[in-house]
């Protein structure tokens, strides 16, 4: 193995940094593993048999639009758009932020001269290290699937438009409670790099599939430099964030005021930020794991 490896004592990647989501389920060579993940969250839904991966950067009106890139994007054989992205810090306008592009994979399916509107099923889903404000008195998150509905009948008014965002933080489950494959696989990506084998529960060729492809032993000098890079990212901002939080827990305890946690979030987010930048971290990299804006970063 490279020296650069020496630093490790995790057998597996962790799956929650960008780098990890993205090899597991972000390249034409595991999208078996991607389409098992969606047939597990979209069970008695429908079934994906195959997916092509697209260019999120293709999608957009404009230059700005277009610069907005998804973990992954892609299509499944019956023309429905899927957008699956993971996000480790909660921001406050995350709901609008994944409803917004959503409207892109929509409206790239306009057609020129005479077209009947129809379009296929968009899918905007979001694997979440974090639990939604409204969720934090209650521990049974973990599963949100969102359509248009109408209030009086409560019925779905329009099933082409599917938000369905997964809560890490609300899923407790120990290996011998896990009953579905889509608790497989939460429970993979939760506790896979705490892991020194694969447990005899997660068993099958999707994944011996992933543990294969998490294998940090396999992997070369290039991808230990990006692994390494991804990792300190998500440690950077995960301490942040819970410095953040103890800090701001403290502060409103003494203070009895909420913009002691406010404050002491930002001044921790900003920090991390600094230090992605000067690690050498892309703008849109930091964007996605800060919730800084882009003139935000520039200036620090």
């Amino acid at each position: 193995m490279d020296a650069m490896d020496t630093n490790y004592t995790e057998r597996y990647i962790n799956p929650l940094t960008d780098f990890g989501f993205k090899r597991i389920f972000g390249t034409p060579f595991n999208k078996a593993l991607l389409i098992d993940f969606l047939n597990a969250l979209l069970e008695g839904e429908r079934e994906v048999s195959d997916v092509t991966y697209r260019n999120s950067e293709q999608l957009g009106t404009n230059i700005e639009e277009r610069r907005a890139v998804f973990d992954v994007y892609c299509q499944a054989k019956d023309g429905s758009r899927f957008i699956v992205e993971m996000q480790n810090v909660y921001q406050e306008f995350y709901k609008d932020r994944s409803i917004y592009y959503s409207t892109f994979p929509i409206a790239e399916q306009g057609k020129r001269g005479d077209w009947d509107y129809k379009l296929s099923p968009v899918y905007t889903i979001g694997i979440l290290n974090f639990t939604f404000p409204e969720d934090k008195q209650s521990d049974s998150g973990v599963y949100k699937e969102v359509k248009l509905m109408d209030i009086h009948s409560k019925k779905v008014f329009y099933d082409k438009l599917t938000y369905i965002y997964v809560e890490l933080a609300c899923f407790h489950k120990e290996l011998g409670e896990l009953k579905t494959t889509l608790d497989k696989w939460l429970f993979a990506l939760k506790n896979m790099q705490r892991l020194f084998a694969r447990p005899a529960e997660l068993q099958g060729r999707v994944f011996e599939q992933l543990f294969s492809t998490a294998e940090i032993a396999k992997f070369d000098t290039n991808e230990l430099r990006d692994y390494e890079l991804s990792s300190n990212a998500y440690r950077d901002i995960k301490n942040g964030m819970d410095t953040a939080k103890e800090e701001g827990r403290r502060e409103g305890r003494e203070e009895g005021r909420k913009e002691g946690r406010e404050e002491g979030l930002r001044d921790a987010t900003t920090h991390h930020a600094k230090a992605m930048k000067s690690a050498g971290l892309s703008t849109d990299l930091i964007v996605k794991i800060t919730g800084l804006s882009e003139e935000e970063i520039e200036r620090l």
